[in-house]
C-alpha cells in the first residue's frame, strides 16, 4: 500500500473587503481557544483543488475589529494549533508612490513597525526571547504570489517596504511626506504585528498588498476615505481569490528558514520559567 504524505493546511488571512474565500470548499468551522484568547473569527477549514486550508477574516465577521483590537497573537496561535505552516495575507494598503498606482499588487519584502498598543511578541512573563526579523518576508511564500501575479497578468510590484502604523485614522501629509522621504512604499495598520507574530511562531509569512488609493500626499488625488478603500477591493476581490488560488498551488517544498525562530530565540533558562508561560510556549512549539 502507497501511502501519501498529508500536507499541512495553508494558512489565508484576508483584510478588508476580502472576508471570505473563492474556491474554498469549507468543511468546517472551527472556534480554537488559546491561550491569548480567542481569534477574530472561527477559522473556515476545508481545502482548494485538494489542498488544505485554513481562511480567517482579519477583522471579524461584519469587520468587527479595530487594527488596534485584533487579537493578533490568537490569530496567530490558533493557525500554528490547526497544523499550518505557512500563512498568506491579503491587505488593502495606500500607495507612497505614484508608480504604484490604485488596484496595483505589491508583494513586500520588509516593513517600518509604527505602531504602539498591541501585544506584539508571545514572549513575556518569565520567558525573555529574542527572534531575528531582518528579513521578515518569507521568500518561498512571496515566491508564489509574484509567481501568480505574472502568470495571471496582473499589474504587480516586486518587493517594497510596508510602513505599518498604529490607526484607525489615516496619515496626516506631514506624516505621509515623511514616510516617502524614507522611500517606503506602502502604508497599512496590521500586517508588521502579523510578521513578527508569525516569525516567533516558526511559520512563514508574506503579504499581497492592494494598493487602494494614494493616501494623502498626492497633489491630483483627494485624501483617502474609508468609500475609496472599499470600492478598490470590491473591484479587485476577484483579482485577489485567483491570486490566492493560483499561489496555493505554486507553494513548492518548504526548505526556507522560517521554522529556526522555534529553536534560536529563547534566552532563558527552561527550568526558571514559570508553568504558565511553559505551557504557552509548548503550545507554539517553542518548548
Amino acid at each position: 500500500m502507497v501511502r501519501t504524505k498529508k500536507l499541512p493546511p495553508v494558512g489565508i488571512i484576508g483584510g478588508s473587503g476580502l472576508y471570505q474565500m473563492a474556491g474554498l470548499i469549507v468543511d468546517e468551522l472551527r472556534v480554537v481557544e488559546t491561550p491569548w484568547g480567542l481569534p477574530s473569527d472561527p477559522y473556515m477549514t476545508g481545502s482548494v483543488n485538494g489542498t488544505p486550508v485554513v481562511f480567517l477574516s482579519r477583522h471579524g465577521k461584519g469587520h468587527r475589529y479595530l487594527p488596534s483590537e485584533i487579537n493578533y497573537r490568537a490569530n496567530i496561535a490558533g493557525l500554528k494549533s490547526l497544523g499550518v505552516e505557512r500563512v498568506l495575507s491579503v491587505s488593502a494598503v495606500g500607495s507612497l508612490k505614484e508608480e504604484i498606482p490604485p488596484g496595483m499588487m505589491v508583494v513586500v519584502d520588509d516593513f517600518i513597525d509604527l505602531t504602539k498598543k498591541r501585544e506584539m511578541t508571545f514572549y513575556g512573563a518569565g520567558a525573555v526571547g529574542h527572534t531575528g526579523f531582518g528579513d521578515p518576508v518569507c521568500p518561498q511564500v512571496a515566491g508564489s504570489f509574484l509567481d501568480a501575479t505574472q502568470k495571471l497578468g496582473y499589474s504587480s510590484h516586486k518587493g517594497g517596504t510596508y510602513v505599518c502604523i498604529e490607526g484607525p485614522s489615516f496619515s496626516t501629509k506631514a506624516e505621509s511626506r515623511l514616510y516617502r522621504s524614507w522611500n517606503a512604499d506602502v502604508i497599512g495598520m496590521t500586517n508588521a504585528t502579523e510578521a513578527r507574530l508569525a516569525r516567533e511562531a516558526g511559520l512563514c509569512y508574506a503579504t499581497l498588498a492592494l494598493a487602494t488609493d494614494y493616501d494623502c500626499w498626492h497633489p491630483d488625488h483627494d485624501m483617502v476615505t474609508v468609500a475609496d478603500v472599499l470600492a478598490v477591493m470590491h473591484d479587485n476581490v476577484e483579482k485577489a481569490n485567483a491570486i490566492l488560488l493560483e499561489a496555493i498551488g505554486k507553494l513548492p517544498e518548504r526548505t526556507c528558514n522560517c521554522a529556526s525562530a522555534l529553536k534560536t530565540s529563547l534566552v532563558t533558562d527552561h527550568s526558571v520559567i514559570p508553568e504558565k508561560t511553559r505551557k504557552n510556549l509548548k503550545f507554539l512549539g517553542i518548548l
